[in-house]
């Protein structure tokens, strides 16, 4: 693997694990019951948030190129009207990350600009889609601070 290649791979890697770490962090803030209700009548619940990343990353990176064969389900992944306890939705999140890392560090230096192709994104290169799901984590990360900082008011609403 060239250098560029390894520091490629590692940082992209980090990235993950960093986005992942942070979903855990700010996960524990929250009660089995805030993780899957909404705080807002608009928006996703944290839980759903959650099944939504990893249904992103097992589809973008898994299916399409790992070719893991997974199959997405993405309204599900904000409706499921039965979903996973919240220690089996970041479960299935870490296995998720794991499979992009494993992903990420197999990848020869021409694999990056590999044609890319999958439902819902402009992405053409390899590299630009793994980009584009670490950006997509942020951002959902973004919104699980804003939910958390509610249910943490409400919280201190309701003992005043």
């Amino acid at each position: 693997m060239s250098r560029l290649n390894e520091t490629l791979a590692s940082v992209l890697a980090d990235r993950y694990s960093t986005n992942t770490a942070r979903v855990h962090e700010l996960a524990a803030l929250l009660s089995d019951g805030e993780f899957w209700q909404k705080p807002f009548p608009y928006g996703n619940s944290f839980g759903h948030l959650v099944l939504h990343l990893s249904g992103n990353l097992n589809y973008y990176v898994g299916a399409q190129i790992a070719k893991t064969g997974y199959e997405r389900d993405r309204p599900r992944e904000f409706n499921d009207p039965n979903p996973p306890s919240k220690q089996e939705t970041l479960k299935r999140l870490d296995q998720a990350v794991a499979m992009v890392r494993h992903t990420i560090c197999a990848q020869r230096p021409e694999d990056w600009s590999s044609e890319y192709s999958g439902v819902g994104t402009p992405a053409k290169i390899r590299l630009d889609m793994v980009i584009q799901c670490a950006a997509h984590m942020q951002h959902h990360i973004g919104q699980m601070i804003y939910l958390t900082r509610e249910w943490d008011r409400r919280r201190g609403a309701g003992s005043k």
